[in-house]
């Protein structure tokens, strides 16, 4: 099923610092705008309860869940919650398995090859390479020398519309969006331009 998601549009939204009042609208902006990955950090205010909130608005339509997720707990908590996607920006192999074990989809972070054919083993669907700014597009492109094509590789951190395409000729599948697409009280209007400018922007390295 991540798959699915993916196949439609493999950019992550990481809503960091929304609120539960802010979360359905700005959710709904980004669903309409085509994205299909939606990610709401725990160091962001109330986070349970915003993935609660638009995990029953927006059902199997979309796959929301959280990211900055840091122990076996927090998979629980979120499961518990309502959400299906666990991020993380390292590579923790007990968050992995219990991720997987609970029937949630995992995308943990990995800033070297051996923790991404670690995450990879323990069961990640999607390797986070974070911080992307030390993933310049010559590293992505031996990263994907050894890494098989049907393992996603989503650079996170930093990323514009601009820059995605040298990426994607590296051999990027997606890529997590965070500052550029979304900053605590940015209205709906700003996020659903910011929002289209990204799925533009993907659209058009794909003709």
């Amino acid at each position: 099923m991540f798959d699915a998601y993916l196949q439609q549009l493999p950019l992550i939204a990481i809503l960091r610092g929304i609120t539960p009042d802010e979360i359905v609208p700005v959710g709904l902006a980004l669903y309409d705008a085509g994205f299909r990955l939606i990610e709401i950090p725990l160091n962001s205010p109330q986070p349970l309860q915003s993935i609660a909130l638009l995990a029953a608005e927006l059902g199997e339509r979309a796959l929301v869940g959280a990211g900055t997720v840091l122990s076996v707990e927090q998979v629980r908590d979120v499961a518990e919650a309502g959400g299906r996607l666990i991020v993380s920006p390292n590579c923790n192999t007990a968050v992995i398995e219990a991720t997987r074990a609970a029937g949630l989809f995992s995308s943990p972070g990995v800033a070297t090859p051996s923790e991404g054919f670690a995450a990879h083993a323990a069961g990640a669907q999607v390797l986070k390479l974070f911080p992307a700014e030390q993933f310049n597009p010559t590293i992505v492109r031996a990263w994907r020398a050894v890494f098989a094509r049907d393992i996603p590789l989503l650079p996170v951190g930093g990323i514009t519309p601009a820059g995605m395409r040298a990426y994607v000729d590296a051999g990027a599948s997606g890529f997590g969006l965070g500052s550029a697409l979304y900053k605590p009280g940015m209205g709906v209007a700003q996020v659903a331009d910011n929002a289209r400018a990204f799925v533009s922007a993907w659209q058009a390295l794909q003709r």
